[in-house]
């Protein structure tokens, strides 16, 4: 018989059950991120939305990309917002340095 609830392994940090984290890939693999620049006070900024990431994650690529950069950002309504036309530079990040793939990204 199949373990039970308590004696399947689980994530140290969450605490849910290992089996649950194969959701993570599919939905990962199935999101389409758009990368679009706005204008917002008369001053160009970068917006991503369309990531399907927990909420630490998004921070932390939110700091990784201010960081690398080298500009302002914030996250909220579920978009992240970057000061300057930045597209290439994010796409790039996004496919070497995060692992999505290019047909999941339109840039516009």
């Amino acid at each position: 018989m199949g373990k039970s609830l308590g004696e399947r392994l689980r994530d140290p940090i969450t605490g849910l059950p290992i089996e649950l984290f194969a959701w993570e890939e599919i939905e990962k693999e199935q999101q389409i991120v758009k990368i679009r620049v706005e204008r917002r006070r008369h001053k160009l900024v970068t917006k991503i939305e369309g990531l399907s990431l927990p909420q630490d994650m998004i921070k932390r690529l939110l700091k990784d990309l201010k960081r690398k950069l080298a500009c302002g950002g914030t996250y909220k309504d579920g978009y992240i917002l970057l000061q300057g036309d930045q597209r290439e530079k994010v796409r790039r990040i996004l496919v070497e340095d995060w692992g999505i793939g290019e047909d999941q990204i339109e840039v516009g």
